[in-house]
Protein backbone atom coordinates (compact mmCIF):
# COMPACT_ATOMS: atom_id res chain seq x y z
CA UNK A 1 0.00 0.00 0.00
CA UNK A 2 1.38 3.38 -0.99
CA UNK A 3 -0.22 6.79 -0.54
CA UNK A 4 1.40 9.90 -1.99
CA UNK A 5 0.00 13.36 -1.22
CA UNK A 6 0.59 16.47 -3.29
CA UNK A 7 -0.78 19.95 -3.79
CA UNK A 8 0.23 21.67 -0.57
CA UNK A 9 1.82 25.08 -0.45
CA UNK A 10 1.61 28.63 0.82
CA UNK A 11 -1.71 30.42 0.36
CA UNK A 12 -3.15 33.67 1.66
CA UNK A 13 -6.12 33.69 4.04
CA UNK A 14 -9.33 33.29 2.07
CA UNK A 15 -7.55 31.40 -0.68
CA UNK A 16 -8.01 27.87 -2.00
CA UNK A 17 -5.94 24.74 -2.51
CA UNK A 18 -6.70 21.26 -3.74
CA UNK A 19 -4.78 18.36 -2.27
CA UNK A 20 -4.43 15.03 -4.05
CA UNK A 21 -3.55 11.59 -2.72
CA UNK A 22 -2.52 8.97 -5.27
CA UNK A 23 -2.99 5.42 -4.05
CA UNK A 24 -1.43 2.17 -5.20
CA UNK A 25 -0.89 -1.39 -4.03
CA UNK A 26 -4.48 -2.19 -3.16
CA UNK A 27 -7.96 -2.16 -4.70
CA UNK A 28 -8.61 1.51 -4.16
CA UNK A 29 -12.30 1.41 -5.04
CA UNK A 30 -12.99 -1.04 -2.21
CA UNK A 31 -11.73 1.11 0.64
CA UNK A 32 -12.75 4.28 2.40
CA UNK A 33 -10.25 7.11 2.53
CA UNK A 34 -9.60 9.92 4.96
CA UNK A 35 -7.70 13.18 5.23
CA UNK A 36 -6.07 14.11 8.53
CA UNK A 37 -3.97 17.09 9.55
CA UNK A 38 -1.44 17.84 12.23
CA UNK A 39 -0.45 21.33 13.27
CA UNK A 40 2.78 21.98 15.23
CA UNK A 41 2.36 20.96 18.84
CA UNK A 42 -1.08 19.49 18.26
CA UNK A 43 -2.50 16.02 17.85
CA UNK A 44 -3.31 14.65 14.42
CA UNK A 45 -7.01 15.21 13.72
CA UNK A 46 -9.52 13.86 11.25
CA UNK A 47 -10.50 16.44 8.62
CA UNK A 48 -12.72 14.48 6.25
CA UNK A 49 -13.54 10.95 5.17
CA UNK A 50 -15.25 9.33 2.20
CA UNK A 51 -16.70 5.88 1.62
CA UNK A 52 -15.36 3.48 -0.99
CA UNK A 53 -17.86 4.43 -3.70
CA UNK A 54 -17.86 8.08 -2.70
CA UNK A 55 -21.48 8.19 -1.69
CA UNK A 56 -20.84 9.07 1.93
CA UNK A 57 -18.69 11.83 3.38
CA UNK A 58 -17.95 13.17 6.83
CA UNK A 59 -16.25 16.40 7.94
CA UNK A 60 -14.81 17.91 11.06
CA UNK A 61 -16.95 20.78 12.31
CA UNK A 62 -14.04 23.17 11.80
CA UNK A 63 -14.01 22.59 8.02
CA UNK A 64 -17.69 21.99 7.21
CA UNK A 65 -18.86 24.21 4.38
CA UNK A 66 -15.27 25.07 3.37
CA UNK A 67 -13.64 21.73 2.48
CA UNK A 68 -14.87 19.02 0.11
CA UNK A 69 -13.53 15.49 -0.09
CA UNK A 70 -13.97 13.55 -3.31
CA UNK A 71 -12.45 10.60 -5.11
CA UNK A 72 -11.88 9.30 -8.61
CA UNK A 73 -11.74 5.52 -8.47
CA UNK A 74 -10.63 5.34 -12.10
CA UNK A 75 -7.52 7.35 -11.17
CA UNK A 76 -7.00 5.79 -7.71
CA UNK A 77 -6.96 9.29 -6.27
CA UNK A 78 -8.70 11.08 -3.41
CA UNK A 79 -8.92 14.87 -3.28
CA UNK A 80 -9.45 17.56 -0.68
CA UNK A 81 -10.71 20.85 -2.05
CA UNK A 82 -10.06 23.56 0.53
CA UNK A 83 -11.72 26.96 0.20
CA UNK A 84 -11.84 30.02 2.44
CA UNK A 85 -8.63 28.94 4.08
CA UNK A 86 -7.76 30.33 7.51
CA UNK A 87 -4.42 30.59 9.32
CA UNK A 88 -5.63 27.88 11.69
CA UNK A 89 -5.80 25.46 8.73
CA UNK A 90 -1.99 25.53 8.63
CA UNK A 91 -0.79 21.96 9.13
CA UNK A 92 0.69 18.93 7.48
CA UNK A 93 -2.12 17.09 5.71
CA UNK A 94 -2.09 13.31 5.44
CA UNK A 95 -4.26 10.82 3.64
CA UNK A 96 -5.02 7.51 5.26
CA UNK A 97 -6.72 4.22 4.58
CA UNK A 98 -7.44 1.11 6.61
CA UNK A 99 -6.30 -1.99 4.74
CA UNK A 100 -7.03 -5.26 6.47
CA UNK A 101 -7.64 -3.22 9.64
CA UNK A 102 -4.14 -1.71 9.55
CA UNK A 103 -3.76 2.05 9.00
CA UNK A 104 -1.60 3.26 6.13
CA UNK A 105 -0.51 6.89 5.86
CA UNK A 106 1.07 9.02 3.22
CA UNK A 107 4.13 11.15 3.88
CA UNK A 108 2.07 14.32 4.21
CA UNK A 109 1.96 17.66 2.41
CA UNK A 110 2.45 21.02 4.12
CA UNK A 111 -0.29 23.63 3.90
CA UNK A 112 0.57 27.10 5.19
CA UNK A 113 -2.05 29.83 5.32
CA UNK A 114 -0.45 33.19 5.88
CA UNK A 115 -0.38 36.70 4.53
Amino acid sequence: VQLVESGGGLVQPGGSLTLSCAASGFTFSSYGMSWYRQAPGKKRELVASITSAGGGTNYADSVKGRFTISRDNAKNTVYLQMNSLKPEDTAVYYCKTLYYFRPYWGQGTQVTVSS
